[in-house]
């Protein structure tokens, strides 16, 4: 009977302790590369939730300026028509008030809706760097996974270069504003 021989020690694994290294280096970059994705997402999930609150105010600003212009041509036309001064002008002065009220809310609105474009303007500033941080971690992952193919050393120096690059701009979005 033909005997089976097993080799059971030195697969590889150990041979190459340069390897190792590059693979936990690889780890790492990934470990980076997923908490940078993570905040460029929720990231640009909070601007567009800014974006959305401010174009919700400004349709209300709209609505209250409107309300305001159809007070004020509701008290022109009231004018011009009204035989009875004193009969119409109760409801000059509720026009008028009416008008004025609107006209007041209007504009607290308009500061509410610009707060909320300048948060979603500072979301997209920071989104954008998470998103260049993300890129360059991806190159640098990519760079030194190469390793594993081509048994280059210049690979993972170029991958972690490019990873540094990738966790510095992606730090950097923390800071925007």
């Amino acid at each position: 009977m033909a005997e089976v021989e097993i080799h059971t020690s030195h697969h590889g694994y150990d041979a190459d302790a340069f390897a190792t290294t590059v693979g936990l280096i690889v780890a790492v970059i990934g470990i980076l590369l997923a908490a940078v994705t993570i905040e460029s997402h929720r990231t640009h999930t909070a601007a567009i939730v800014y974006k959305t609150e401010a174009n919700d105010q400004w349709a209300y600003y709209q609505a209250k300026k409107i309300r305001a212009h159809v007070n004020d041509v509701a008290l022109t036309l009231l004018n011009s028509l009204s035989n009875d001064a004193a009969r119409s002008a109760a409801v000059a002065d509720k026009l008028t008030a009416d008008s004025q009220r609107y006209s007041n809310d209007a504009e607290d609105i308009q500061k509410d809706a610009r707060s909320k474009d300048s948060d979603a303007q500072l979301s997209e500033k920071q989104a954008l760097r998470f998103d260049l941080g993300e890129g360059f971690l991806e190159l640098g992952l990519v760079l030194t996974s190469l390793y594993f193919l081509a048994r280059r050393k210049l690979l993972p120096a170029l991958g972690i270069s490019a990873a540094i690059i990738g966790t510095a701009i992606g730090a950097s979005g923390f800071f925007v504003g």
